[in-house]
């Protein structure tokens, strides 16, 4: 990824030359390059400001330096390729995690560090006209500058970059990844004498119970988040189909056989290319297997306008758990919820005593991956030769 910075204190993006970032920078995986924008401004004074109309207190950026700093930034990269602008602003689109990983998957991004009053307004016309812009906000305060919003940004898009973070695993348990807050974490020792108080590590996390443990995670990031964010439970639930009206949810006949085979093959196919395997086997289903599993599953499939869009299935296993499988929704309306809405339907549907609701997917299928984290999910087990990972979460008590 290349990142182009511009700021009359050019000084102040030292820090990204440090730890994991600065890392990055030398090993070749990030390309941070920082212009002063005072080289654009040509008069003797090199002056960047100048008083706003309109009166009022504080200086304002001069259009000029902007949209020529601008113009030498965009015309630097390779042919047709122009940055994505972030412009940092109290008044801008608030920056999360879900930005933070829509950033990463650009190849360029640019920031403009404003200063004083902020930038002529123009110059965000010069650049929309040539490139995308976002104005973007830490927060709902005003910084003096927008270089400490940049180094922020930089940090939290920079480290979700492959190869970044040693173990990239670790990035989908921390806050904000699923709409919840970390669980809390504890190291040695396992009692701690502080002072005439002992405090002892919680007894689960020695328990060596990997499923008790997860079970005991997620109940302290519900418990977090309610306390620290309550905002944010909001957010986390499940959603409904994003403009699917008159959409309906049946469970599957046999009539729905062929078109289910279809629908699995194309939504399996990104797996087995994410997972690098076609031994997958969604992938060996026949019309005849298919057929034979909605016998064996309660197999539901959503329907709007008459197409097969999504389908999900469920069924009791032995131990009592209520066994998820076949999540699935047409490649054109991914991304919009209903994987999501599907995976509750088919938990309302577990019996009322199910021990706990399990779930397997790819090692390396990171959306879904996040999904189910959102939705409670935890991994407790992985098969190294299949290249899975189970999931498994407690079922809600009335």
């Amino acid at each position: 990824m290349r990142l182009d910075v511009i700021s009359i204190f050019p000084d102040y993006l030292a820090p990204l030359d440090l730890s994991l970032i600065g890392r990055a920078r030398r090993d070749g995986l990030l390309d941070l390059r920082v212009h002063d924008l005072r080289d654009f401004a040509h008069d003797r004074h090199r002056t960047v400001d100048d008083t706003p109309y309109g009166g009022g207190a504080g200086m304002v950026m001069k259009p000029e330096p902007w949209a020529e700093a601008l113009d030498v930034v965009a015309a630097s990269g390779p042919p047709a390729a122009v940055p994505h602008l972030l412009v940092p602003g109290p008044g801008g689109v608030r920056f999360s995690q879900a930005m933070a990983r829509s950033l990463a998957a650009e190849p360029w991004l640019a920031f403009a560090c404003g200063r004083y009053e902020g930038i002529d307004e123009r110059v965000l016309e010069h650049a929309a006209a040539r490139m995308p812009v976002t104005v973007v906000s830490l927060g709902d305060y005003v910084l003096n500058g927008g270089e400490v919003a940049v180094l922020a940004v930089v940090e939290a898009v920079a480290r979700l970059l492959p190869g970044v973070v040693g173990n990239a695993e670790s990035l989908l348990e921390e806050s904000h990844e699923d709409g919840l807050l970390e669980y809390p974490v504890f190291t040695r020792p396992a009692s701690w004498a502080d002072g005439d108080v002992v405090r002892e590590v919680p007894p689960v996390l020695l328990s060596g119970d990997h499923r008790a443990i997860a079970a005991w995670r997620h109940a302290q990031r519900l418990a977090r988040t309610a306390a620290r964010r309550p905002d944010l439970l909001t957010t986390a639930g499940a959603t409904t189909p994003d403009g699917l009206a008159g959409a309906q949810l049946r469970p599957a006949t046999v009539g729905d056989a062929g078109e289910l085979l279809t629908l699995t093959r194309a939504c399996w196919l990104a797996e087995a290319v994410a997972n690098d395997s076609l031994r997958i086997p969604p992938l060996t289903e026949t019309v005849e297997t298919m057929t034979a599993s909605l016998g064996q599953w309660q197999t539901w499939v959503l329907r709007s306008g008459g197409r097969l869009v999504g389908t999900v299935r469920g069924r009791t296993q032995s131990g009592g758990e209520w066994r998820v499988g076949r999540l699935g929704v047409v490649p054109d309306l991914q991304g919009r919820g209903i994987g999501r809405w599907l995976l509750a339907r088919i938990e309302e549907r577990a019996p009322a005593d199910a021990a706990a609701f399990v779930l397997t997917t790819g090692a390396r299928s990171e959306g879904n991956l996040r999904m189910y984290k959102r939705a409670g999910y935890r991994i407790v087990g992985r098969d190294d030769a299949a290249g899975t990972v189970e999931l498994t979460k407690p079922p809600r008590r009335p």
